[in-house]
């Protein structure tokens, strides 16, 4: 059912519980796993004007790779194949724009990222990859003091 895999990441917690149940979906199919951080420039909005920062775009890419890297690296942990990228754009429409590209069967990601509140007021990275992805996208909440199941 699932030969390859995407697991989108920004490092926050949502991403990282994503990743686990992630590499666990693609360990049960014995699938590739392909991670990707997308940098994204519409939020940097402050250096847009006189174009991006090449210093702040080179730590961003930096902090991209090191993430894409450990998800790939757990990925081979588990005994499945990895590839990772880091891509710059729309976060949304670079990770459907990836899938499309790799044909990934899957996408697993967490429901809320870094941006937080800009989530309530803009409309959320995962809402617009869910509605615009022409493979099954599978969410991954996390809320903060979630009360535990019996």
């Amino acid at each position: 059912m699932y030969e390859t895999i995407l697991i989108p990441t920004d490092g926050s917690t949502p991403a990282r519980k994503a990743v686990d149940h992630g590499i666990g979906l693609a360990n049960a199919f014995d699938a590739t796993v392909h991670a990707l951080y997308v940098i994204e420039t519409k939020a940097h909005y402050v250096f847009t004007a006189a174009g991006h920062d090449p210093a702040e775009m080179d730590e961003y890419r930096t902090y991209g790779k090191e993430l894409v890297e450990r998800v790939v690296d757990k990925a081979v942990e588990n005994g499945l194949d990895g590839e990772g990228a880091v891509r710059t754009g729309s976060v949304a429409q670079e990770i459907v724009s990836y899938a499309d590209d790799k044909d990934i069967d899957g996408i697993v990601m967490g429901a809320q990222g870094r941006s937080g509140i800009d989530d309530y007021l803009v409309g959320s990275t995962t809402e617009k990859v869910v509605r615009t992805a022409n493979m099954p996208v599978t969410t991954i909440r996390h809320r903060k003091n979630e009360p535990s199941v019996r």
